[in-house]
């Protein structure tokens, strides 16, 4: 169980800040929020690498595709946090 977790928080922490590097601008992001990024990215990749080529978790989760769903699923969770932040923001104004 605790090795589960301290893989989430480290495979999170690269998917996240890969995540970050590349979708272009500035996140003021702590290190636990891209943490959280990464993992809930790595959810939206696996789910989206479910829906588009039916794979599942039992046939192989930390492999290269899943890193790059991963970092996929990130880019995509960014993206919508900057729209929903960038609206509320805009808001406030």
């Amino acid at each position: 169980m605790l090795w589960t977790l301290l893989t989430w928080i480290v495979l999170g922490l690269i998917a996240g800040a890969v995540a970050r590097l590349l979708v272009p601008g500035r996140d003021p992001m702590s290190i636990p929020a891209t943490i959280l990024l990464g993992v809930v990215g790595s959810f939206v990749g696996g789910f989206l690498g479910y829906v588009l080529f039916d794979k599942d978790f039992g046939e192989g989760a930390l492999q290269p595709s899943g890193i790059i769903g991963s970092i996929l699923g990130g880019i995509v969770v960014l993206l919508i946090w900057r729209a929903v932040g960038g609206r509320s923001r805009a808001l406030h104004r």
